[in-house]
């Protein structure tokens, strides 16, 4: 963020502060912005792709090997071309929401905090009329309004195909609602999780202060909290009596209890992180936030 960005006199500013915040960010990480950008595009493309001619030429293909009926045959578990090119595109889908929160929280600490704190960009721009608070809030909120909005656009074009094709995956024998994939594409964990990401990247830039150090810091700690909820899951919500608590034994109507129990854990670890790093700002910044 440059100094005639935030430091110009009212009268010469060109746009209100914090529309002058916003557009610095998008410029200052437009690389980051147009990889994003690529992401959904690629994404979106192939759950496009997936819903329309993908699913057909695999149906059709299934059906015209004898399967699909009340007695499939001993090969039916075996894909052909078609369904292999559908399982390929939709897991690319899913592979970018996936990967997703271990990226965020690697750019987050890296590029986004590290690099300026250990470059001098930031105490430059807390010498001009930009508060350190207001710094902070920029960082964090302009990333988690592009993530939500591009998590989301992704998550309901993949609940749409698993509500219209999700038979098919499971008659390949390839996806079930509890995969742990399919289960956070399908709902809010898909913005949840990349959001904490951001959070924990964040305050691992603070911390660390330089940009390897915060990026590696900071995949550590998302990966660490993915691997802890992903062996919890099945113990966010009561299994029927008896019933031992593995994913896989919860009935399909457990989604959503379990979805939104493991969303608000993601969320009050990304509400932690963020007010950790606001109150560890003002220790190091004093009066100036």
């Amino acid at each position: 963020m440059s100094a005639a960005t935030v430091g110009a006199p009212a009268g010469a500013r060109r746009f209100p502060e914090p529309r002058g915040l916003f557009l610095a960010m998008l410029r200052v990480h437009r690389s980051a912005l147009l990889f994003w950008l690529g992401l959904v595009v690629v994404a979106a493309g192939a759950l496009l792709w997936a819903l329309g001619p993908g699913a057909d030429n695999a149906w059709a293909e299934y059906r015209a090997s004898g399967c699909g009926g009340d007695s499939p045959g001993l090969g039916c578990d075996l894909p052909g071309p078609a369904a292999s090119r559908y399982e390929t595109i939709v897991t690319v889908a899913v592979g970018i929401l996936f990967i997703l929160p271990t990226i965020t929280a690697a750019w987050a600490g890296g590029a986004l905090i590290g690099r300026e704190l250990e470059s001098g960009t930031a105490e430059l721009a807390w010498t001009q009329s930009v508060t350190p608070a207001r710094w902070l809030a920029a960082k964090l909120a302009v990333p988690a309004l592009l993530l939500v909005t591009g998590t989301l656009a992704i998550t309901l074009l993949h609940r749409a195909l698993w509500s219209s094709y999700g038979h098919l995956m499971r008659d390949l024998g390839r996806r079930e609602w509890h995969d742990d994939s399919v289960f956070e594409a399908n709902g809010t964990l898909a913005t949840a999780h990349p959001l904490a990401a951001l959070a924990l990247g964040v305050l691992a830039g603070l911390v660390a202060r330089r940009a390897l150090p915060a990026l590696g810091v900071a995949v550590l700690a998302m990966s660490s909290l993915t691997y802890v909820l992903d062996d919890l899951r099945p113990h966010l919500w009561p299994t029927p009596p008896g019933v031992p608590a593995l994913m896989h034994r919860h009935p399909s109507s457990h989604f959503w209890p379990l979805q939104l129990v493991e969303t608000g854990i993601v969320l009050a670890v990304a509400a932690l992180a963020t007010a950790a790093s606001f109150a560890l700002l003002r220790r190091r910044t004093g009066a100036a936030v």
